[in-house]
């Protein structure tokens, strides 16, 4: 069963970075999806978000690694916004120490259980909000520490 996951990558002065991403896979990626511009209502003024749909999960969490790995201009500022099908809302991924690691959200908890169809994975793992009156699944909660500041 085919899951599917919004991505939304923003980063400053990135256009080069984020080029080849915007066309097809010339065998140099692990996935085939198409990153597309997300334009600003202001030509000029913002221009810096792309985004894409994936339907299998493993092909995002390649991606994960590869964006980590690009020469970003302005690492800094750099932001992976990923909303997995089953998720309450957007998980947020920053570099940190040059690791792109996800920062946990206030009011959220990352659960991990098993895939839909394919059984017990500790690959999938579930964002929810811990604010929306719903039940909390009984399932294991992923550690996501807080970065600390360099020193």
């Amino acid at each position: 069963m085919s899951r599917i996951a919004e991505v939304v990558v923003l980063a400053a002065d990135a256009h080069e970075v984020m080029a080849p991403l915007t066309r097809d896979n010339d065998g140099t990626r692990p996935w085939n999806n198409i990153f597309v511009p997300i334009e600003s209502q202001w030509p000029g003024t913002f221009g810096r978000g792309w985004a894409a749909e994936f339907t299998r999960r493993h092909h995002w969490a390649e991606l994960l690694g590869y964006l980590q790995a690009l020469p970003w201009p302005r690492p800094e500022s750099l932001q992976v916004l990923i909303h997995d099908e089953e998720d309450d809302c957007f998980g947020l991924w920053m570099l940190h120490d040059g690791n792109l690691i996800e920062v946990p959200l206030p009011r959220t908890e990352r659960h991990v259980g098993p895939s839909p169809g394919i059984g017990s994975s500790a690959d999938i793992s579930y964002l929810h909000r811990t604010d929306s009156g719903l039940p909390m699944p009984d399932l294991p909660t992923v550690n996501r520490p807080t970065p600390q500041p360099s020193t």
